[in-house]
């Protein structure tokens, strides 16, 4: 989601509170080291996981989850096979106000942009 309001991420917490139910909502950004290992527990226990603040060039880490390329209700991801849980929800979302992302990168995602305004609709 293009946010650089911080809209959609308000949204989010509020929503994915209540709809994430017992699993729960965890927010996380790029920079944080256990990003990886916290994905992987998202994955497992159907958590819905968003990250804050991603820029133009995203992690090749997340590739397989980009691509949700599951099989057999696995996923790897990286060097590890896990459980797929259907519940889980991945979301990201950027600050900066009008970002390019790469062809490849802009067919394995829905791009929301929170940014728009009333006049932009209206050109």
């Amino acid at each position: 989601m293009i946010d650089p309001q911080n809209q959609a991420n308000k949204f989010i917490k509020i929503f994915g509170k209540d709809a994430a139910g017992e699993a729960g909502l965890e927010v996380y950004k790029m920079s944080d080291g256990n990003l990886l290992r916290s994905l992987e527990m998202g994955i497992q226990y159907g958590k819905w996981i968003l990250i804050e603040n991603v820029g133009e060039e995203l992690d090749p880490a997340l590739e397989p989850i980009l691509l949700k390329d599951v099989q057999k209700g696995m996923l790897r991801l990286g060097d590890k096979t896990i459980q797929y849980n259907d519940a889980f929800k991945f979301l990201m979302t950027s600050t900066l106000p009008n970002p390019h992302y790469s062809p490849e990168t802009s067919v394995k995602v829905s791009i929301l942009n929170f940014a728009i305004t009333p006049f932009g609709l209206e050109e």
